[in-house]
């Protein structure tokens, strides 16, 4: 049996002895922070034992340093590439603690800002796929550049969006907005589409299949879960906050095969690029008229107690649990991020897999690096 030390992008490092994995310049992995310790008989993989610890952000601390209306504009940053998803989260949790209905309007905008920053999340992890295969092609730089463009247009800001407020959102759609997106994620999912017939070839079939008991025993959700057949997914819930997805039901499931490789994943990753684009186009068909924002109190507390919520984000579900003393500042303030039940899975998925598809395996099992070390 071999060991060996794995670092996955980052800085160049001299005094690194180890491996260095490439998954692309512009993968989410080249943020580096993760190092994965392996030993390996003959040409398999034995065991698996990731290593994060070199951010340590310590962001649930410091969310409870500020009070909830301020906590926004810090809630979308441990997940970088998908930041609308932190600040709906909080949103939703404030809202069903205190009995806040945002309006229509803000509802469906809401659930535009979540599909649009799906299908960019969703597209830089695809971002291996093309280069794995040298196939330029295939490159989604163009596309997730034109998404940013679009996200600053809306918002003013090309990543961090800090458009959702308590009780609703703060900037509505600007003149043209509209017909620029749907512009844009025709781009999108033409592009998906190539990259979900290449995958179909063979790409990762049969590397790290994931079962669904590795399923319910990490937490896993997203796209991971429902390509092992676990039907998972937060968009299908019921209440007021997700009235927009009862007129997208029927393109929430995706054609793509459900067998729990490494092909699986990356094919409903793309698929699910496909039907936000037309869930978008949808929205934006029907998108209401009415006031952006519902009434509030001047000083926002929430009651005694732990409060919670959970939404649908890009990687699985991104959920907040809140202890609240009837204060203007969270107690304590916990994250429950895909990215860390993902990586938790790979001492699980990883044994068994060819040394040389451990990039591809680890590719289909997608994290942040401050989603994961938070």
């Amino acid at each position: 049996m071999t060991e060996s030390v794995v670092r996955i992008g980052g800085i160049p490092d001299p005094h690194f002895g180890g491996e260095l994995i490439d998954l692309g310049p512009t993968h989410p992995g080249s943020a580096g922070m993760l190092d994965v310790r392996i030993s390996t008989t003959g040409v398999a993989i034995a065991s698996a034992d990731p290593h994060p610890g070199s951010l340590h952000r310590g962001v649930e601390m410091i969310l409870t340093a500020r009070d909830y209306r301020q906590a926004l504009s810090l809630a979308n940053r441990h997940d970088w590439q998908a930041p609308f998803f932190g600040e709906w989260a909080l949103a939703r949790l404030v809202e069903d603690a205190l009995g806040i209905e945002a309006p229509a309007r803000a509802r469906w905008l809401r659930a535009v800002g979540a599909e649009h920053s799906r299908i960019a999340s969703h597209l830089a992890y695809l971002s291996f796929v093309g280069y794995r295969l040298g196939d330029a092609s295939l490159g989604t730089d163009g596309v997730r550049e034109a998404l940013r463009g679009q996200t600053a247009a809306w918002t003013g800001n090309r990543v961090h969006p800090m458009v959702v407020r308590l009780g609703g959102v703060a900037a509505d759609l600007p003149a043209g907005w509209a017909d620029a997106e749907r512009g844009v994620v025709a781009r999108a999912s033409e592009l998906a589409e190539r990259i979900g017939t290449a995958v179909a070839a063979g790409f990762g079939a049969g590397v790290a299949p994931v079962s669904a008991a590795v399923v319910d025993a990490h937490g896993l959700a997203g796209a991971v879960a429902r390509a092992s057949g676990v039907a998972t997914d937060l968009r299908r819930g019921g209440s007021l906050h997700e009235e927009p997805w009862a007129d997208l039901a029927d393109l929430l499931a995706v054609d793509a095969p459900a067998t729990g490789d490494a092909q699986a994943r990356f094919a409903h990753l793309a698929a699910e690029v496909v039907a936000s684009a037309a869930m978008l186009g949808r929205l934006l068909d029907a998108l209401p008229d009415g006031p952006l924002v519902a009434h509030l109190p001047k000083v926002v507390k929430l009651p005694d107690g732990d409060w919670l919520a959970a939404v649908e984000a890009p990687l699985g579900r991104a959920g907040m649990v809140v202890t609240s003393r009837g204060e203007k500042t969270p107690w304590r303030l916990r994250l429950r991020t895909p990215s860390f039940a993902n990586v938790s899975a790979w001492p699980a998925v990883l044994p068994g897999t060819d040394r040389a598809d451990l990039d591809v395996a680890i590719a289909s099992l997608p994290w942040v690096a401050g989603d994961l070390d938070k």
